[in-house]
């Protein structure tokens, strides 16, 4: 079924909306938690979590993109879930990931307001719009979506150590960029 359709079945409030958004998006979707979480329960759990937000979303939300919308849901939902026992047990993929960005981002407990953490999503973002399109996609799948680098290696089709050292020189372009605009030292 076609993404307007299934926006269409929410706005109906047409149940069959979530079968669709299931079947069309839920491996999609599982994907995401489960690579933030590490353990399928609870991807799963965060998945059947998506369609009920989405049910919430929709209206007064009209996503343009569906997979994009169901997907930040779901990253949203994992990321709570994931800090939430982050205390009680480490998932080391996904820390890996975030881990490999401290040199470049200041810690959270430094930012001191809302208003400097906007700040640095909208730099972020500037940032992100002058890398190609290969390197902004690079960045996103490893940073937003925590793909492991073998993963994304194999969708490319080119050797691990080659993203590796991508991933590592936009990590460093990030930081020199951050600094010129004063969000680090």
């Amino acid at each position: 079924m076609e993404d307007a359709r299934i926006v269409e079945l929410y706005w109906e409030r047409d149940e069959a909306a979530i079968a669709e958004s299931s079947a069309k998006y839920g491996g999609y979707c599982y994907q995401i938690a489960f690579r933030i979480l590490a353990l399928r329960e609870d991807a799963e759990e965060c998945v059947g979590d998506t369609w009920l937000r989405a049910w919430e979303a929709m209206p007064p939300s009209r996503p343009g993109r569906l997979d994009t919308f169901l997907g930040k849901i779901t990253r949203n939902l994992s990321l709570d879930r994931y800090h939430g026992s982050r205390v009680q047990k480490r998932n080391g993929s996904y820390d890996l990931a975030l881990s490999e960005l401290e040199g470049c981002l200041a810690a959270a407990g430094d930012a001191q307001t809302e208003l400097e953490a906007r700040e640095l999503a909208e730099a972020l973002n500037r940032f992100l719009s002058g890398l190609s399109k290969e390197d902004r996609q690079l960045f996103v799948c490893r940073y937003y979506l925590a793909q492991p680098v073998k993963d994304i290696a194999a969708r490319l089709k080119v050797k691990s150590s080659g993203v590796s050292l991508r991933l590592f020189r936009i990590r460093e372009k990030l930081k020199k960029y951050l600094e010129r605009e004063g969000l680090i030292q």
